[in-house]
């Protein structure tokens, strides 16, 4: 299914901890979003701070400002498009089958200081020997649309830019989500949750992205592509597996409770044969995609 949302439909998902961060800001200034926008709110923001902070405060004011000005000014020029699919799902060992798709992943493989269990992303869904089907869903979102207009030669407006499409993207598919988890998916119905809860994931289930802790192969991307075609959002993928526009993200969606984020951390040798054998690829691009993980 593709969904389509314009920035006033998208601006309230925005988590604003990572576009400060993003410009080198720690997340206690970033509640400035949190403002009503009024000179006293400003006032008493401000002096919330010690006297060291000030400065570092009223620049993350005055960037926050523009940063609004500049969402004002790409109303009607940038568009987010988000495609999700609800596949009927098994897991089959550290494997995903995903309608008619082998979806593999990885386990953590380092030993936890507390005994606890070494998840897989796999570990949420039925397994197969079941017999009964469960549900994932897969999605990808970008950011559509000409902004040179906004920034012409400007490095500065150039980077604004940039970092709101990334964040207007990610605002994207936490509003597609509450949509699947509601409505389409259906699993949580009577979900009510305020704006800053759903940023703090508070909600039914998980939704790992590409490329994070959980699920770090790129490459996987080239399997999300058979499942929805990211063309029809106008994603395309490098040889490496990374989307254009930069601006774009991909990843599945889990209902199970007790799902949750984890790290698959570094991992042996034996686990990357044996994913490489269930990607289907050489070990050496496997070695590629994995680098980080590699022991």
């Amino acid at each position: 299914m593709l969904l389509t949302y314009n920035i006033a439909d998208t601006a309230p998902y925005i988590n604003w901890i990572y576009f400060f961060h993003a410009w080198g800001f720690q997340p206690r200034f970033a509640t400035i979003a949190n403002l009503h926008g009024c000179d006293s709110c400003r006032a008493l923001w401000l002096a919330s701070f010690p006297q060291a902070d000030c400065n570092k405060a009223a620049e993350a004011m005055q960037l926050f400002k523009e940063a609004q000005r500049m969402l004002a000014r790409l109303e009607g020029v940038l568009q987010m498009k988000c495609l999700f699919r609800l596949c009927r799902a098994n897991a089959d060992g550290d494997n995903l089958l995903l309608d008619d798709i082998t979806f593999p992943l990885l386990r953590q493989q380092t030993p936890h200081a507390d005994d606890s269990p070494y998840l897989c992303l796999s570990d949420f869904v039925r397994p197969r020997s079941s017999g009964i089907a469960d549900t994932v869903g897969v999605f990808a979102s970008t950011v559509q649309g000409e902004a040179e207009a906004a920034c012409g030669d400007d490095p500065y407006r150039q980077l604004l830019v940039q970092t709101l499409a990334d964040r207007l993207a990610e605002a994207a598919t936490e509003r597609m989500h509450l949509y699947v988890r509601r409505t389409a998916w259906g699993y949580a119905p009577d979900e009510d949750l305020p704006i800053s809860a759903l940023l703090q994931e508070k909600f039914q289930g998980i939704r790992p992205a590409v490329g994070y802790p959980s699920l770090p192969d790129q490459s996987v991307n080239f399997l999300i592509d058979r499942l929805l075609d990211l063309s029809r959002i106008g994603i395309r993928l490098t040889e490496n597996g990374a989307m254009h526009p930069h601006a774009s993200v991909s990843g599945l969606m889990l209902a199970h409770p007790a799902a949750r984020y984890f790290a698959v951390g570094c991992i042996g040798h034996d686990q990357l044969e044996d994913y490489a054998r269930r990607r289907g690829l050489p070990l050496e691009e496997m070695k590629k995609f994995l680098a980080a993980n590699l022991q």
